[in-house]
């Protein structure tokens, strides 16, 4: 489809999907509420020419709508996903004519991968020593620890076996030569660095900014360990990746097209803080000690674009990025896990948050080991709460999905939490970094129960008001964390609720009015483990057996980072200035 980010941007420039701003911009807090606004729209890409600071324009909100992700790739990558599907179902065993009516995947394999070039525009400018300094990096929320790179493509090579890994992980600038590389675990890049380490070796590091658009979704996309990301990007693409070598530093290959790429290396046992940062659950991860990114050199287009987005409460950017990747991912999923016929993560979550998967059931409990090969495949493993059933549903209709879940559900036998167990490092419900529990429910076979809809008994002392999110589902607003953390147990044995299988503790029952609203204030503000309690539990052959209801205790906890909320006086700025950015009100509306 497109071979660069010019590309890219030229054609939503004939789509009118992208907007210039001539007017100056400051990267610190101001570019990033501007973008934020537009893209709460579905407002078109934003091209800023005038950033402060710096003399390279910043390009945002380039698949911050489902049409422009279109726009990126078209449907080619999706037709090609599932032809291979059908050719590995239908071939086997193999037959002559299906393998001849298959014959243009042939063709498509041979533009899979890489293929080196001699003249390379990001080659075109060296900047020895580096000056990252000059880069017009945002700082996106006012408790940020400083500026991030939010786009980085983090491309490193095993020490030993020279195995590719291409991932986005998050850059925070220190000065103009050194940054910190927010490796988190279960993730490619850091687990080269464990063997560099151990080895007490530096590790080779590239930072591709901006390049084939491909090479963005690929970079996020969650693949399993040993799957390259370059072929990934060739398969969106449509075309190999074209790479040139970098002969001054350390002979990584060097993505062609990209508008920059910093060369550098990250040595062995040093580290240094990074963070907070506004994430993608929509509050700020907190300060942790990371390794130390040494830029030896800053290679770039002479008339380079910067590249960048902006994280926070979903639905953002990477929001459409991660629910693309899942449409055009899901149908390998029977492939690689046979018995999961279908499988959804919820960008509303923060994705890592909840999941949910129809699976089958073709003897008793089998359910059961496609939750645990879910939770043992790749970024998969970092779900924190897992539904699945066994009648066909979609998963994106979370309202109703729910509703058939805990219709089915025997509380008694269907819920497994699992304490003591590794956690997504953005996730801080547990109180804990990397550690905190999981748990998976189970909602199989027929009905069990007759789900009520309406809540007409006399609200317990301490409870303001009571709305039903869905059938079975009811969203209580009890009393702040910190003046009641009893709270939760109590209503589980209060018999207003004795008909309710599931309750949600909240600070504001007005988040059940929206589906979305439910899914982020409920799933990134409870622990399975320690925020879960029942009318009763007991230990049947070593099984914690809850009696309903169950009530969710997801009101915030003094101990959880803050919630994202922009400056008033950013605000402000922006308010005022709206009509300087966007003097005409065709493409962006007035806010």
């Amino acid at each position: 489809m497109h071979r660069n980010l010019r590309s890219f941007l030229d054609q939503l420039t004939r789509e009118r999907d992208l907007v210039v701003v001539e007017t100056e911009v400051d990267p610190y807090l101001e570019l990033a509420e501007v973008h934020r606004r537009v893209i709460a729209q579905g407002g078109a890409a934003l091209l800023f020419k005038r950033v402060k600071g710096s003399r390279y324009p910043v390009v945002t909100n380039l698949f911050g709508t489902a049409r422009r992700i279109e726009l990126a790739f078209g449907q080619k990558p999706e037709a090609l996903v599932k032809e291979v599907v059908h050719v590995v179902e239908s071939l086997l065993p193999p037959r002559p004519a299906e393998i001849w009516g298959h014959r243009s995947l042939a063709l498509e394999a041979l533009k899979l991968g890489t293929r080196r070039v001699r003249r390379a525009p990001v080659l075109e400018v060296i900047d020895r020593p580096a000056r990252l300094d000059e880069l017009p990096i945002l700082t996106t929320w006012q408790e940020d620890g400083g500026a991030f790179v939010t786009l980085p493509l983090v491309y490193t090579e095993h020490p030993r076996t020279r195995k590719h890994n291409l991932g986005m992980y998050r850059i925070q600038r220190y000065d103009a030569e050194t940054t910190g590389i927010h490796w988190q675990i279960h993730k490619g890049g850091g687990f080269h660095y464990h063997e560099a380490e151990a080895a007490n070796e530096s590790l080779p590091v590239s930072i591709f900014v901006g390049g084939p658009p491909a090479l963005m979704l690929s970079a996020i996309a969650p693949l399993p360990e040993d799957v390259p990301e370059l072929v990934l990007a060739s398969v969106l693409a449509g075309e190999k990746i074209r790479v040139t070598r970098d002969a001054f530093t350390h002979g990584h290959r060097l993505v062609a097209e990209a508008e920059f790429a910093i060369v550098g290396r990250v040595p062995p046992h040093e580290r240094r803080p990074e963070g907070p940062f506004g994430d993608h659950y929509g509050y700020y991860s907190l300060q942790h000690d990371y390794p130390v990114f040494h830029a030896e050199a800053v290679c770039h287009r002479r008339d380079a674009i910067y590249p960048a987005t902006v994280v926070g409460k979903p639905r953002q950017e990477d929001f459409f990025i991660g629910d693309y990747l899942q449409q055009l991912l899901s149908p390998l999923f029977p492939l690689v896990m046979p018995s999961v016929r279908d499988l959804w993560s919820y960008g509303e979550t923060g994705f890592h948050s909840l999941a949910a998967a129809v699976v089958r059931e073709r003897y008793a409990r089998e359910a059961l080991v496609s939750g645990f090969r879910i939770l043992g495949e790749g970024q998969l493993s970092l779900t924190k709460f897992l539904l699945l059933t066994d009648t066909p549903q979609d998963l994106r209709d979370f309202p109703r999905l729910f509703e058939h879940i805990l219709a089915r559900a025997r509380f008694e036998s269907d819920l497994f939490i699992f304490s003591n167990v590794s956690m997504d490092t953005l996730d801080y419900t547990s109180g804990r970094v990397n550690q905190g529990s999981k748990a998976i429910l189970l909602g199989l076979g027929d009905a069990v129960r007759e789900l009520p809809r309406a809540f007409s008994g006399q609200l317990p002392a301490g409870v303001k008001r009571a709305e039903v999110f869905c059938g079975g589902c009811l969203v209580v607003e009890g009393a702040p964390y910190a003046e009641d953390p009893q709270q939760a147990a109590r209503l589980a044995t209060d018999e207003a609720f004795a008909n309710w299988p599931l309750v949600v503790l909240h600070d504001d029952a007005s988040v059940a009015r929206s589906s979305a609203d439910f899914l982020w204030a409920t799933w990134t503000r409870f622990e399975p483990a320690s925020d879960i309690y029942a009318k009763k539990t007991s230990v049947v052959r070593h099984h914690l057996s809850y009696s309903t209801p169950l009530v969710i205790d997801a009101r915030m906890k003094p101990t959880y980072p803050d919630e994202l909320v922009v400056r008033p006086d950013i605000k402000q700025l922006v308010d005022r200035r709206w009509r300087e950015y966007f003097p005409s009100a065709d493409l962006v509306a007035e806010t």
